[in-house]
């Protein structure tokens, strides 16, 4: 397979690998200005597997990202009410902070924003069940990707949209992500106002933080009244390798075990869990990574700046994919203008990002917890 434009006054093919949130906008934006592009993604389908949870998508990231894309009233009519409410408990449940006030960052379903970014884009652009296992220089700005199945696509304009262990990467980085020292556990409760109302009213409306030196439990209240937990814990990795995953219900007591003596509707939102908790490392690139400009290929989203955690990865991963589409489409039949131009203007924006997740992660997790992070809020209340 290759690219159907070979005419170098206009603007080629464009080839993304992955559709993901940054690889879906891009896509979209690049068919808002008549630029045709296909997106081989891993997945079987779109309900392959579940999304993820809540996104807060930022006035100056992740909207005008959508704005570009013409999918900004379909985003508004995606917003739950209520859930940028923000709350500090103590590890014995003590309120330390609480506000309900709204930001300009509204919440979303990561799920329903990709399903959005999918239903605007035509029939046929994304290329399900197609897992990527590398990509090679043909010279002359040209590239050949492979396919899990055997088969190949060779492309003059390649976009890695396709995350922490980008296949793409490869192409214009040595770099590779690294364990940030610290990892989440993952689960969720149902129906937690009815079913669990102690840990229900802990979290509030909107997102809960329990803090101490290393640690924290984090959750937030997502649609259905459904408690989505992520519980932080600065371990090693050979830490995590010790606890049986394949045992729910011991990983979540030896979990909650790190835990004890919390407040019990703190900590029923480990133990408690209706879903078996999931692993999720933290790794990230180093904060000012960056490439030498090579023909006909670029990356965006976490390939080419994975960090820390922070709120800020999907929406910069939204706003890359526009600024790229807009970027080409600026540049007709000059893609190597376009990529430069990205890439100058995202590096410095990506690793100010990143910087600012390390300092927040500090805040969260230092020696001082969680006073660090209650001086941030009460700072910009």
């Amino acid at each position: 397979m290759s690219d159907r434009n070979t005419n170098t006054n206009v603007t080629p093919h464009v080839t993304i690998i992955g559709a993901g949130l940054g690889g879906l906008t891009l896509a979209r934006v690049l068919h808002v200005h008549g630029i045709s592009s296909t997106v081989y993604e891993a997945e079987a389908s779109a309900t392959a597997r579940a999304q993820g949870g809540m996104l807060d998508i930022h006035e100056d990231t992740g909207q005008p990202a959508l704005r570009e894309a013409g999918l900004i009233e379909e985003f508004r009519g995606l917003i739950l009410e209520g859930r940028e409410a923000t709350r500090v408990l103590a590890p014995d449940g003590t309120v330390l902070f609480d506000d309900d006030s709204e930001r300009g960052r509204p919440e979303v379903q990561r799920g329903e924003l990709r399903r959005i970014l999918l239903d605007s884009l035509p029939a046929g652009t994304v290329r399900w069940g197609h897992k990527v296992t590398g990509a090679r220089s043909l010279g002359a700005g040209r590239h050949e990707v492979a396919f899990a199945d055997g088969s190949t696509v060779t492309t003059s304009l390649l976009v890695g949209a396709d995350g922490a262990w980008s296949r793409a990467r490869p192409l214009l980085s040595d770099a590779a992500p690294e364990y940030l020292g610290r990892s989440y556990a993952e689960t969720y409760l149902f129906d937690a106002d009815a079913r669990h109302p102690d840990a229900a009213k802990a979290v509030g409306a909107g997102s809960l933080f329990a803090l101490a030196p290393g640690k924290g439990i984090q959750a937030h209240r997502e649609s259905g009244a459904t408690l989505h937990t992520y519980v932080a814990l600065t371990e090693s990795q050979e830490w995590f390798a010790a606890i049986d995953f394949s045992d729910p219900a011991a990983a979540a007591a030896r979990i909650a075990a790190e835990f004890d003596g919390w407040a019990p509707e703190l900590t029923a939102l480990i133990t408690d869990g209706e879903t078996a908790p999931v692993l999720r490392t933290l790794n990230a690139l180093p904060v000012d990574h960056r490439w030498d400009r090579v023909a006909g290929v670029t990356l965006l989203g976490d390939a080419a700046h994975l960090a820390a955690p922070n709120g800020e990865g999907a929406n910069l991963a939204m706003y890359d994919g526009a600024e790229l589409g807009r970027a080409i489409a600026a540049h007709p039949g000059d893609t190597e203008a376009a990529l430069a131009g990205f890439e100058q203007a995202m590096f410095p924006r990506s690793a100010a990002a990143a910087a600012d997740g390390d300092d927040l992660h500090a805040l969260m997790f230092g020696d001082d917890a969680p006073q660090g992070l209650l001086d941030l809020f009460t700072a910009n209340r």
